[in-house]
């Protein structure tokens, strides 16, 4: 598979608008980088991201998760040139987390079968309106409006930080005095902006994710935006999808291998969490973990977002997108936006197939201070979601057998130990059966043989006493 080599033309990064409820993925949650919110009871803790890189153009999505009821959110990008702003929706990030989900298996169980029963051992069980007309305004240059489903987008530039502050703080933006160095450092920069909030009188419960699209390669993650709106840890799940596997360039990472983990019997659990905890704590909160990398057909990911899953209920058509509208008219059906997500998702990548590299970090806010650059590296071998653990620690428990049926349980060394007394024990007497058995076969054999022999004796010996008389 071919893949990309690093290039940093652009950064993205999210700072969302609205009041947010429920949905899907763990609890309330949606599309967000740095958040804000105007409310001190809000932190986000968790971010759900996509990236997609082609040679021709990169889109970024995003979901958070959050405590806190916010009355409203603020989403501000840095990005490089002219932004295309469209809706995406949750079952996009639902494709890719059942897809490429890590999977621990617990070894076989071992158990011994039941006695002289025909049974098989079963082995592992194992917003107001965004305002200003384009144009200059105090040192900020508005480039281009438009309304994107419940959203006012804006997008601007500007060569002053103080005026761009007072531009975002007097239209409707509050600005955390923390996060306002960190927007002069992309203006010094000079990356451009999109800011979006929702349109007034939307009835817009929750925010709807939104995917931004710019023209180039940038596998970058803007994490000095994301910063906005943090505790002291966030947790940030990544998708890259593209041509080849990518890890962090400028971050340590790690993978937790399949020989490191052990399968606890007594907490029916490995310790896979324990060792993704200790290496991040190694890495004082920096490090981020390459769950998977695997290749996956287009057209998997297509059919589990047009049809849902197979175990589920019949699918409503568009799935969970909505119609976009303009001027009051309906441009594209919510089924021709869910298409036209799906083909920004995989646009520019070549084949049938694209590489999905899973990557997971639980951040410091201290180690949020740098973006995370991406990078495909020269081993391009694949990081499966299976992991079959083969060590255990303690023993499970394994039924123990009174004939063919189960009275209890021991460890398995006692369960076996147990199996092999009983088998013994039932083979021995069998044995002393067919031994008997054999001797008295084998006496009956030889008697009628003993008793010619004797007869022919006695008549030898009775014409030897005649002959001598």
């Amino acid at each position: 598979m071919r893949f990309l080599s690093l290039r940093s033309s652009v950064f993205l990064a999210t700072v969302s608008v609205a009041s947010l409820t429920s949905f899907a993925f763990e609890s309330d949650a949606h599309a967000c980088g740095g958040c804000f919110t105007g409310e001190s009871n809000t932190v986000v803790t968790d971010h759900r991201m996509i990236l997609s890189v082609s040679s021709t153009q990169t889109t970024l999505y995003d979901q958070i998760k959050y405590q806190g009821s916010p009355a409203s959110f603020a989403w501000v990008l840095p990005i490089s040139g002219e932004a295309k702003v469209a809706l995406s929706a949750d079952t996009v990030f639902g494709a890719l987390d059942s897809t490429t989900q890590t999977q621990v298996f617990a070894p076989p169980l071992n158990c011994p079968p039941p006695p002289n029963c025909n049974y098989a051992n079963d082995g592992a069980q194992g917003a107001p309106q965004a305002s200003g007309d384009a144009g200059s305004s105090g040192g900020v240059i508005v480039t281009h409006q438009e309304t994107v489903g419940p959203y006012a987008t804006v997008q601007l530039s500007a060569t002053n930080p103080t005026a761009l502050n007072d531009w975002l703080t007097e239209n409707g933006y509050r600005v955390p005095a923390d996060v306002q160095p960190i927007i002069a450092q992309y203006v010094n920069e000079q990356f451009s902006f999109l800011a979006m909030k929702l349109i007034p009188g939307a009835n817009i419960t929750s925010m709807r994710p939104v995917r931004v699209t710019t023209l180039g390669a940038s596998p970058v993650l803007p994490l000095r935006m994301v910063a906005a709106g943090t505790g002291p840890v966030v947790g940030i799940t990544l998708w890259v999808v593209g041509e080849g596997r990518y890890e962090p360039h400028n971050f340590p990472f790690f993978t937790v291998e399949t020989d490191e983990l052990i399968w606890d019997w007594n907490t029916g659990s490995s310790n896979y969490k324990v060792l993704r905890a200790e290496k991040t704590a190694a890495s004082g909160g920096k490090a981020w973990e390459v769950e998977s990398s695997i290749d996956v057909s287009q057209s998997q990911i297509k059919n589990i977002v047009t049809y849902g899953s197979p175990f589920g209920g019949a699918p409503q058509p568009g799935g969970d997108y909505l119609p976009v509208s303009e001027g009051g008219a309906v441009t594209q059906t919510a089924e021709q936006a869910r298409d036209a997500d799906l083909a920004t998702l995989f646009s520019g990548i070549q084949g049938s197939e694209a590489r999905i590299t899973r990557l997971r970090a639980d951040l410091n806010h201290a180690a949020l201070d740098s973006d995370l650059y991406v990078s495909a590296p020269s081993d391009q071998r694949t990081v499966p979601t299976v992991r079959q653990v083969t060590r255990e620690a303690n023993q499970p428990q394994c039924p123990i057998y009174q004939g063919c049926e189960a009275v209890g349980t021991k460890p398995r060394d006692e369960a076996q130990a147990d199996a092999d007394m009983k088998s013994t024990s039932v083979m021995g007497s069998s044995e002393c059966a067919v031994t008997n058995s054999a001797r008295s076969a084998r006496a009956a054999e030889r008697t009628p043989y003993a008793f010619v022999f004797a007869l022919g004796f006695a008549a030898v010996s009775l014409v030897r006493g005649r002959r001598k008389r």
